[in-house]
């Protein structure tokens, strides 16, 4: 199992995991918060990791589409929350 990736790369934020790799222009995203729920409460987003045996959902809200991110490392909504500075 791997874990999902989250960096920079110019003026977008980039998510790998597994084949798929993702960049986010930073002026596109209005939100980023954690998600207490098991699967996400926004049915249309983007998923990457495995829900099951990771303690946390870092949800991302951009102008046009809604990621959630399942991670078991710390920290991740406070570092792409730094990217955007």
């Amino acid at each position: 199992m791997f874990e999902v990736k989250v960096t920079k790369k110019d003026e977008h934020l980039q998510i790998k995991w597994n084949l798929s790799k993702i960049e986010i222009p930073l002026s596109d995203i209005t939100e980023v918060q954690y998600d207490d729920t098991y699967s996400g409460e926004e049915k249309s987003a983007l998923r990457f990791g495995y829900p099951y045996g990771n303690t946390d959902r870092v949800v991302i809200h951009t102008s046009s589409e809604t990621y959630i991110i399942y991670t078991s490392i710390g920290g991740l909504k406070e570092k792409i929350l730094s990217f955007m500075k």
